[in-house]
Parts: C-alpha cells; sequence; structure tokens
C-alpha cells in the first residue's frame, strides 16, 4: 500500500474537543493542514473548535457516515475516549466501540477502493496493564481491535500521564504542589513518566508525515527524562523545592474511592477516583521511553516537567 503523505491534504480527528485534542487540532492548524473534526450533532457547530477546521456532525458510532468521511481523508486521529467511570460500560463507548466504529468505517472504504486512510489511535500507557483497571483494560481491548486488523495501515501511541493546559485531571494535583504540599498514593519509590501536550501534539503531527513507516507498530513516548521522576523530583521541578511530603495511606484511598463510587452510583456522576484509579496510583512504576517513536519519526521532546510547568504557570 502507497503511503499516504498528507501534507497538504485532509486529516480526520476525533476526541477534538478534549483536552489533547483541541491543542492536536491547533497545532496541525499552525502547520497548514486541513482539518476536519468529528463533533457530536447536537452540539453542532461547536464553539470550542477553532477557526479553519471544518466540523463535521457525525456520531461516534455511526459507521456508514464515518465511512464517507475517512474515504475522503488521508490520516485518522482517533483521540476520543473516557478517564471517568465506575463501571466498565462507562469507559465502553468512547474507549471500545468508538475504535470498532472507525475500524469497520477504514475496513469499508478498503474494501471498496483496495486502500484505506492511516489511523493513529491514541491510547495510553495504562493499557500496558490491563488488570490494574477498567480504564486500562478499556485501552488494552481497543488496542487490540487494531492488532486484528492486518490489512489497515494503523499506529498505536501510548502516552504517559499529560498535563498542560485545559488539563483537568493533572492541575489540581500540580497547583498543589506548586503551593507547597506534595501529597502522592503510590510507594515512596515510585517513578513516572511524564509528557507535555504540547510535545504530544507535536509527535502526533510528526507521525503525519511517516505514516507508512509507523504502520502496525505500537509506540509509547515521553519528555525524554531517562528513569522518569520520582516524587522528589517532581516537587523540586514543580516548586523549586519548597514542599512538604505527605504520603497518602492506602487505607485511606481505598475508603474514599469505595465511597466516591457509592455516590457517584446514587448521584449519577461519573467518578475520578475509584478502586480501579487507586490501583493505578499505586503501581511501582509507570515508566517508558520515545526512543523508538523518535527513531521513526525524528521528533524529538522539547518540554522536560521544570519548562513545562513554567509555561502553564506563566500562560
Amino acid at each position: 500500500m502507497p503511503d499516504l503523505q498528507v501534507s497538504s491534504s485532509s486529516v480526520f480527528i476525533t476526541g477534538a474537543t478534549g483536552f489533547i485534542g483541541q491543542r492536536l487540532v491547533s497545532t496541525c492548524l499552525e502547520q497548514g493542514r486541513r482539518v476536519r473534526v468529528m463533533v457530536r450533532p447536537e452540539k453542532a457547530p461547536d464553539s470550542r473548535m477553532p477557526e479553519g477546521c471544518e466540523q463535521v456532525p457525525v456520531g461516534l458510532t455511526d459507521i456508514d457516515k464515518l465511512s464517507g468521511i475517512v474515504a475522503e481523508s488521508n490520516a485518522v486521529i482517533y483521540c476520543a475516549g473516557s478517564v471517568r467511570g465506575r463501571k466498565p460500560a462507562d469507559f465502553a463507548t468512547a474507549n471500545i466501540k468508538g475504535v470498532k466504529a472507525m475500524v469497520d468505517a477504514l475496513e469499508q472504504v478498503h474494501h471498496s477502493s483496495g486502500m484505506a486512510p492511516s489511523l493513529l489511535l491514541l491510547s495510553s500507557l495504562a493499557a500496558s496493564r490491563p488488570t490494574v483497571s477498567d480504564y486500562a483494560r478499556s485501552k488494552h481491548e481497543a488496542e487490540q481491535l487494531l492488532q486484528r486488523k492486518p490489512l489497515l495501515p494503523w499506529t498505536i501511541l501510548r502516552p504517559p500521564a499529560v498535563y498542560g493546559p485545559g488539563d483537568r485531571e493533572m492541575l489540581p494535583v500540580l497547583k498543589m504542589i506548586r503551593k507547597g504540599m506534595l501529597a502522592h498514593a503510590g510507594p515512596s519509590d515510585q517513578r513516572l513518566s511524564l509528557l507535555h501536550v504540547d510535545d504530544l501534539a507535536n509527535a502526533i503531527v510528526s507521525w503525519l508525515s511517516v505514516t507508512q513507516k509507523c504502520s502496525h507498530k505500537t509506540y509509547a513516548i515521553d519528555d525524554g527524562t531517562a528513569g522518569g521522576y520520582s516524587w522528589g523530583a517532581i516537587g523540586e521541578a514543580v516548586s523549586d523545592g519548597n514542599f512538604r511530603r505527605l504520603a497518602v495511606p492506602r487505607l485511606l484511598l481505598d475508603i474514599t474511592a469505595r465511597t466516591n463510587l457509592l455516590f457517584a452510583s446514587v448521584l449519577g456522576y461519573k467518578p475520578m477516583l475509584t478502586p480501579g484509579k487507586v490501583r493505578e496510583l499505586v503501581q511501582p512504576d509507570w515508566l517508558c521511553d520515545n526512543s523508538e517513536f523518535t527513531a521513526a519519526t525524528g521528533w524529538k521532546p522539547h518540554l522536560d516537567l521544570k519548562q513545562g510547568v513554567q509555561q502553564l504557570f506563566n500562560t
């Protein structure tokens, strides 16, 4: 299958209204690419989308309409996803069913034309440990959907924890550390890889120029800090060393998570802190490196945690 170069052609992005998706759309536009984004039909047009991108009202699992859209695209980037939920079904729609619908749409295009646009699935480092949580399992199952499709050109990208402007998950933690209190749930020697959203967006854009070279590959990427960060290093980077460290007992986390889960079931909201999330938080490490992806694409990260936090709090 010939490589579909996209320097002046169409990119279709799902999850464009999310934290990562919005930054990705802006980065693609800044580089002069034609960008089409999926928006929910009931919310179109979406005011969060910048000028210059084409908004396409379509449901996440509308296979027939999706096939028509991807047939006119040179690359598809699947950024849609759910990170909150109290049961597996809360993660399934965006993390599994949406991916399956996109794969089915691409197969329709491949069947009718003999080729299909390259698909990048934005997964998560959590997919490497699918038994840890419902979220991790959903990401792993989505990856398996692609891995069973040898005729389609696809790439899986597994970032670690991502932070930056627009983030709602890590920002409260970083703000607390910035004020001098570093509370962590994992073991004292826990190490974490991190990535700024700008570097992630640039990594995805770099893939657009070498899609065929990266076909049927799974890559993990981070900010280039060898061995990741200890909690002490995170405190130094975020607060210039002016912090107190507090280890949160596992029992307290478990009780809080189960209480939160109970309230969520009664009140109907999707919780962030759940027993599964606690298991993610107490893993001995979440580490990766970007060497394979850099070798394939030439991309390199530009922001370590100290630089990324300075940018975050100075904007």
